[in-house]
C-alpha cells in the first residue's frame, strides 16, 4: 500500500502551526505560497463530469499538511519564490500524491481516508482507480506547461512511485526485510520529496548547485519522515498519527520497528514474548494487540527504530551545507529536528 501519514488541517497551515520555530518572513512566505496551492489544487482537480469532479474533489478537500508543497515552497527560498512556476510545480507533486491514495485505497480495501469514507467506499473501486488515473493525467498536464525537464522528472518520479509499490507487493524476496523496506520508502516516498525540493529550486531559478543540495534533502528527509510516520502509529496514545495508534500492527504491515524486533535476539522475557506475537501476522485479538503494542513502545527495537529517524533527519541536514546561510536553511534544519523529535 502506499503509505499512509499522519493529517492536519490545511485551513490556515503555517510552519508555525507545525511547531517549527523560524524566522516570520520565512514562515510568512511559504505560508503564503500553501494558500496559492491551495486555491490552484481545486481549480486543477475540476472536471466537466459531475462525478469526475466531485470525486477527485474528495481528497484534495479533506485536508492534509501538503508537505510535498512545503517542500517546494522551501526550495523557491534560494531563488524568486514568488515565481508563478512555484504554484504550478507544487500542484503537479501534490495531485500525483493525492492520486496514489485513491490507488492505495483500493489496494488496501480501506473505508476511511482522512476521516472521511474513502473514494471506493463511497463510489466503488471502479471509479477510485479511474479518478486517480484522472489526477496523474492533471498533474502531467500542469508539468507540461512547465516544460519538458518538468515532465522528465515528474515522469520518472511516478516511475519510482510504481517500482516502490511492486516492491512492497512482491515482498523482500531474498533480500533482507530491514534494507527491503527502506528500499521501498526510498521508492514510494523519499522519490516525490526529492522532486518537490528539487521543483522549488528549479523553477525558482536557483543555481544548479543549490537545485542538487535541495533534492539531496528532500529524499533523506523524506525517508525520516515516513519513518517517523510509522513509529507515530506505534508511540501515539491517541490520534495524533491520523489511524487509530497500532493499525498497522492490526493489519500485519511490518514497519520499522516490528522488522528491529524480529530481527533481535535479546534473550529477556518480553523481547520474546514480543517476537511471538509478532511472528503471528496480524494481531487482531484485541488482548493480544493491546499487549504486543505496549511491548513495542517499551522496546529496544523501539529505541533503535528512533536513533534511525534521527540518523536520517541529521543526513538530511547534512545535505543542505552547499546551500548559503540564512533563515530558508536554518527553517530547513528545523524541519529535521521536528521529525527527529515528534516521536520522542
Amino acid at each position: 500500500m502506499w503509505h499512509r501519514e499522519s493529517v492536519v488541517s490545511t485551513g490556515e497551515m503555517t510552519l508555525s502551526s507545525l511547531g517549527l520555530d523560524i524566522d516570520p518572513a520565512i514562515d510568512a512566505s511559504v505560508s503564503a505560497t500553501l494558500a496559492a496551492v491551495e486555491d490552484a489544487l481545486r481549480e486543477n482537480v475540476a472536471s466537466a463530469d459531475p462525478l469526475v469532479a466531485e470525486a477527485a474533489r474528495h481528497l484534495a478537500d479533506a485536508g492534509g499538511k501538503r508537505i510535498r508543497p512545503i517542500l517546494v515552497a522551501f526550495g523557491a527560498q534560494f531563488g524568486n519564490s514568488d515565481a508563478d512556476e512555484i504554484i504550478a510545480a507544487a500542484n503537479v507533486v501534490e495531485l500525483t500524491h493525492l492520486a496514489t491514495l485513491y490507488h492505495d485505497d483500493v489496494m488496501d480495501e480501506a473505508l476511511v481516508r482522512r476521516g472521511a469514507p474513502s473514494a471506493n467506499a463511497r463510489w466503488g473501486n471502479s471509479v477510485a482507480i479511474l479518478v486517480g488515473d484522472y489526477l496523474f493525467a492533471r498533474a502531467a498536464d500542469i508539468a507540461a506547461s512547465l516544460g519538458p525537464e518538468a515532465v522528465h522528472l515528474q515522469a520518472r518520479t511516478f516511475a519510482r512511485l510504481v517500482h516502490g509499490q511492486i516492491a512492497e507487493t512482491v515482498g523482500p524476496r531474498d533480500s533482507d526485510p530491514i534494507e527491503h523496506y527502506l528500499h521501498v520508502i526510498g521508492e514510494k516516498t523519499a522519490s516525490l520529496f526529492a522532486t518537490s525540493a528539487r521543483f522549488g529550486g528549479l523553477f525558482s531559478g536557483a543555481p544548479a548547485e543549490y537545485v542538487e543540495a535541495l533534492a539531496g534533502y528532500g529524499e533523506t528527509i523524506g525517508v525520516a519522515f515516513q519513518l517517523s510516520d510509522d513509529l507515530l502509529d506505534i508511540a501515539s496514545e491517541s490520534v495524533q498519527s491520523g489511524k487509530t495508534p497500532g493499525t498497522d500492527l492490526r493489519e500485519g504491515v511490518p514497519t520499522l520497528p516490528v522488522l528491529y524486533a524480529l530481527a533481535g535476539d535479546d534473550t529477556d522475557a518480553s523481547a520474546v514474548r514480543l517476537r511471538e506475537l509478532l511472528s503471528a501476522g496480524p494481531i487482531t485479538d484485541d488482548a493480544l494487540h493491546a499487549e504486543a503494542l505496549g511491548l513495542l513502545r517499551e522496546s529496544a527495537a523501539m529505541k533503535k527504530a528512533r536513533e534511525t529517524v534521527r540518523t536520517y533527519a541529521e543526513d538530511a541536514r547534512a545535505q543542505l551545507a552547499p546551500l548559503p546561510d540564512g533563515e530558508a536553511k536554518r527553517a530547513m534544519a528545523a524541519l529535521c529536528d521536528f521529525i527527529a523529535d515528534r516521536t520522542s
